[in-house]
């Protein structure tokens, strides 16, 4: 064996010195270090020698492995470096040529309103939730307590693509997804796309973005929803602004809210971006879950008791930013995202 193994690192040594490509260094580590490299077959039959004879091997073989490794990689480094000397030869760079100048891009502030609301809710003890857009109308409508009759399942008001399946109308279907699997307590945040079929205008869109909100728990109240909302709001817009809370219909939330907050340019004084009211467009609905829902997910309603609230994404950003036509964020106009 002790022939065998100087046999072996002689044989190398000479291929290496003739090496000129590292496809051929590469050739050459394979033959006597691949699974059925001469190497690792000596390596693989020092089981087969005496115990006298073991250690002595053992250390002689260790000493070649070493010496060829080696030989390997400064064989490679050579002939790397010649490569590159090669490849600067043939290149011809002109150093005094100007470039152009790349502008970079940025977050859409569509993206970057949702995940400045993500971050928020997180930051108030919310998990974040993800789901499907396309839906079951029993998540959708029914587990939700929606009526049969109600105006919402009607064909002009949603996208079926068959009758037990359509594409979801707003995010509320996590609600019943993260209530069936998670059980209470529970506080998550929830976004993404929506579908209905509204004509476009200034402020509709038959795709738009939604954020719904749901917390259960045990001695869930009213007040702690308006306490949640008015934190929200106040981190997210400011300080100053303030809201107003007016009596509504869900069927899912009973009692039930739309908020309102004060105007972005005026701060509540009146000007003509507000009709001089002093308050800008419906910011979002908002309720305590109705028990119907709480028992249609498996949660006993005289045990918890939760609120939920969503909000348009979209119209969150226009309020945010001033944008007063919901197709400039769709649009893809680089002089409008550019503002941003």
């Amino acid at each position: 064996m002790r022939e065998q193994l100087q046999n072996l690192h002689d044989q190398a040594l000479e291929a290496l010195e003739k090496a000129n490509h590292l496809e051929e260094v590469e050739s050459i580590r394979l033959k006597y270090f691949g699974k059925k490299g001469e190497m690792t077959q000596i390596l693989r039959g020092m089981g087969k020698l005496s115990k006298e004879e073991r250690p002595k091997m053992g250390a002689l073989a260790n000493e070649v492995r070493e010496k060829l490794e080696k030989a390997l990689e400064e064989r490679k480094a050579l002939l790397e470096e010649k490569k590159i000397d090669l490849q600067m030869e043939a290149e011809d760079l002109d150093v005094t040529l100007t470039k152009e100048t790349i502008r970079l891009g940025h977050r859409h502030p569509l993206l970057q309103t949702m995940e400045e609301l993500e971050n928020l809710f997180i930051e108030m003890g919310f998990t974040v939730v993800d789901g499907p857009e396309i839906e079951s109308v029993e998540n959708n409508f029914d587990a939700l307590n929606s009526p049969k009759d109600h105006p919402s399942r009607d064909l002009s008001d949603t996208f079926y693509i068959d009758e037990d399946t359509l594409l979801r109308t707003h995010t509320s279907p996590m609600q019943i997804r993260a209530m069936k699997n998670l059980g209470a307590p529970l506080r998550i945040v929830s976004s993404g796309r929506v579908f209905r079929p509204d004509d476009v205008d200034d402020t509709h869109s038959p795709m738009f973005h939604q954020l719904e909100g749901l917390v259960v728990d045990k001695g869930v109240t009213m007040a702690n929803l308006i306490e949640t909302l008015n934190v929200f709001i106040k981190e997210f817009f400011g300080e100053e602004m303030q809201t107003r809370f007016r009596p509504h219909y869900f069927p899912f939330t009973e009692p039930s809210t739309e908020v309102d907050v004060t105007c972005m340019k005026c701060k509540g004084a009146g000007c003509e971006v507000c009709n001089y009211t002093g308050w800008s467009l419906e910011l979002l609905g908002a309720g305590m879950v109705h028990p119907n829902v709480l028992k249609n997910c498996g949660i006993d309603p005289d045990v918890y008791s939760g609120f939920a609230f969503g909000l348009g994404i979209d119209r969150i950003a226009m309020v945010k930013y001033g944008i007063k036509d919901i197709r400039l964020l769709f649009g893809n106009d680089d002089r409008f995202l550019r503002q941003f």
